[in-house]
């Protein structure tokens, strides 16, 4: 198939990597794959390493150059299937084949679970422009077939899947030497873009709220957040317990490296890339049930889940889990267990194959 993406952000983090994964998974197995993007997007640079075609386009915005550029690229290339990720290139697509005629079929990924408003240009968008809306998570594709009215044959959850072999348990010790990171500290890591919802405020909180100067919070990321968090950590006198790692081309070693993983977001999850990984690895992680993070963190059996925005709940779980670690290995266990049965990326290629398969062909989902 010849397939077509676009995504409008300019920004990095989970969505953007699910589309890259997916994206050379296609180009793995025959597909001609390109991605329609702003060309100083981050997005644009990353993309040929994995056999993706850019095409720059002024799509970071909803205004008529950047639909005009839509509808001219759709009516000049002939793709099998559009992808849209981003509210914005979502509409640019939809509008722009609209207006065409044999314009290929649209498929709309829905990555977040902040609300959709149940208005009438939603509805034509997710219900009729789109041959298939697909979400990374279940709870994020009821909401949609509940508040707009979709047709529950035409959404579907595909999660983002995780290469198991690149994520894998490992030894923490070897992994902390080629770190530089202390072998003796009891180690808190989380492996998220640094925005508000994540939640890394709380979890400074609670590391500065826990009397043990031997445990260690590694924040790996970047974002919109960073100078903030940096100063939260200075005025709490946290600079030797809290390290700033920034961004890491490849977050495994940094995974295996921790006794803990911690997500504690309160918005806008679908299933967390981040966290899969560090269930794969084989981590004890604490999470709250925010979006879709519900269906692999069940409370007790694969993870400890906290409410959102509570510093104290927080602080307990990892108060519990450096206290017993055999409840850090079982939950660690049966994470992995729990991911390696259905959120491979090879399953996610599958699923999303045969998505834009139906699409093409004009038929259901089997």
């Amino acid at each position: 198939m010849r397939i077509l993406h676009t995504e409008a952000s300019c920004g990095w983090g989970g969505q953007e990597i699910r589309i890259l994964s997916e994206s050379g998974g296609m180009v793995e197995r025959g597909h001609a794959v390109s991605l329609a993007c702003p060309p100083h997007a981050p997005i644009a640079r990353e993309a040929p390493a994995h056999g993706v075609r850019v095409l720059p386009l002024p799509i970071e915005k909803k205004r008529p150059g950047g639909l005009l550029a839509m509808r001219a690229l759709l009516a000049r290339e002939r793709f099998d299937v559009v992808n849209t990720h981003s509210s914005t290139d979502a509409w640019l697509v939809a509008l722009a084949c609209s207006s065409l005629r044999g314009a290929p079929p649209m498929v709309r990924t829905r990555h977040i679970s902040a609300p959709v408003a149940a208005s009438a240009p939603n509805r034509w968008l997710y219900a009729s422009a789109s041959r298939f809306v697909v979400t990374t998570g279940q709870a994020l594709r009821d909401e949609l077939v509940e508040r707009l009215g979709c047709d529950p044959a035409r959404v579907v959850s595909v999660p983002t899947g995780i290469d198991e072999a690149r994520f894998a348990p490992g030894d923490a010790l070897e992994a902390r030497g080629a770190l530089g990171l202390p072998p003796e500290r009891f180690i808190v890591g989380i492996a998220a873009t640094l925005r508000s919802w994540k939640g890394h405020r709380y979890l400074v909180d609670a590391v500065g709220s826990i009397d043990d100067p031997s445990l260690l919070l590694v924040v790996i990321g970047d974002g919109p957040q960073r100078d903030a968090l940096e100063r939260q950590v200075a005025d709490a006198g946290l600079q030797a317990r809290v390290r700033f790692v920034g961004q890491q081309a490849d977050v495994a070693p940094w995974l295996r490296a921790l006794d803990v993983f911690a997500l504690p977001s309160y918005a806008n999850e679908g299933v967390p890339q981040a966290l899969m990984q560090a269930m794969f690895t084989g981590l004890a992680c604490v999470t709250t049930a925010a979006g879709a993070i519900g269906e692999i963190a069940h409370a007790e059996r694969t993870a400890l889940v906290v409410p959102g925005q509570d510093a104290h709940a927080l602080a307990a779980a990892i108060e519990r889990l450096r206290a017993d670690p055999a409840l850090r290995r079982r939950l660690g266990d049966e994470a992995r267990a729990g991911c390696l049965a259905g959120l491979t990326r090879v399953r996610m290629l599958d699923r999303m194959e045969a998505v834009f398969a139906a699409a093409v062909a004009g038929r259901s989902l089997s």
